[in-house]
This record gives structure tokens, sequence and C-alpha cells, in this order.
């Protein structure tokens, strides 16, 4: 599950960063999205409301995903150092046997 969820998080980041470069900045930026590039399929205002929204669902998506699998992932690591690991038990020593004291 975690490695479906890691590829749709994948998906999201590639098309979240896209979205903020066709957003155009108050300085020009690189105007990607402005109507002039989209051949008049949108206006400039109906362009930059489309870009918004689906900047705060991409942006949504990408927060919710990132908790879940940090959730997910938060009780699969090992300790790596050996002060993190308890001490091994120590194995029961039998006891040592009585000297024989030789009988005259």
């Amino acid at each position: 599950m975690a490695t479906v969820l890691l590829i749709i998080h994948l998906f999201v980041t590639l098309a979240l960063i896209g979205v903020v470069l066709l957003q155009r900045s108050e300085g020009g930026g690189l105007g990607i999205g402005s109507s002039q590039g989209m051949g008049g399929f949108m206006t400039g205002r109906g362009t930059a409301n489309l870009l918004t929204r689906t900047t705060a669902i991409l942006g949504t998506a990408f927060f919710v995903l990132s908790l879940t699998l940090a959730l997910l992932g938060r009780g699969t690591g090992a300790p790596r150092s050996l002060l993190d690991s308890p001490p091994p038990a120590a194995a029961p020593t039998a006891p040592a046997p009585a000297p024989s004291v030789p009988t005259n």
C-alpha cells in the first residue's frame, strides 16, 4: 500500500511543480499561463482562477499524502545502532562443579 501511495505522491508532486510553473507571477515570471500562450482558450482571469484552484487541490493532496506516508512508515524502522537496541539477555551459566576431595 505504501508503494502505491508513494507513486501517487510522486505524480501529485510533479503536477504541483508544473502547475506552479504555469502560473503568472507578479513580476511576469515565466508567464506561460497567460491568455496569449493559451491561444484564446480561456481569458487571463479564468486561467488564473483555474490554476489557483488546481494548486490548492494539489497542495492539499500533497500534504495529506505526506502525512499518510509518515504515519504508515512510523513503526517499520529497526534500530540501527547498538545503543538503540536493548542489551542481549545473558545466557544462564551452570554452577561450577564442587572440587572433589580425595578420601583416604
